[in-house]
């Protein structure tokens, strides 16, 4: 996967329905599990983004917020599911951390 492919995949799931109804925060928000191989398409993207931004001193806006989505509203729309009594794949709640972990080395730049 190149940088351009995986910039495009972490901005497309990190939109709402309303933009992408077929994202993560998307399927999360309306109480979906994610597709297969959805959460390992993000982490694969998270790492490739990683690697290229590594030195970089600035990211594009639109990558930024999007990484910021992926990282708060998975975890806000997780939780308020299971609050709600929604049964999540058994993995999601780690996969989850590690999105949040791989956005976070991406801001920090390591």
């Amino acid at each position: 996967m190149d940088y351009q492919t995986a910039q495009n995949i972490l901005i497309r799931q990190g939109m709402d329905a309303a933009q992408h109804p077929t994202s993560l925060i998307s399927a999360l928000q309306q109480g979906h599990p994610p597709q297969p191989g959805q959460v390992t398409e993000i982490l694969l993207a998270l790492k490739v983004v990683l690697e290229a931004l590594r030195e970089a001193t600035t990211l594009d806006r639109e990558l930024a917020y999007s990484l910021f989505l992926l990282a708060t509203q998975s975890r806000h729309w997780f939780t308020a599911g299971h609050q709600a009594g929604i049964e999540w794949p058994p993995l999601l709640d780690e996969d989850l951390e590690r999105i949040q972990a791989n956005v976070q080395s991406i801001f920090r730049g390591h």
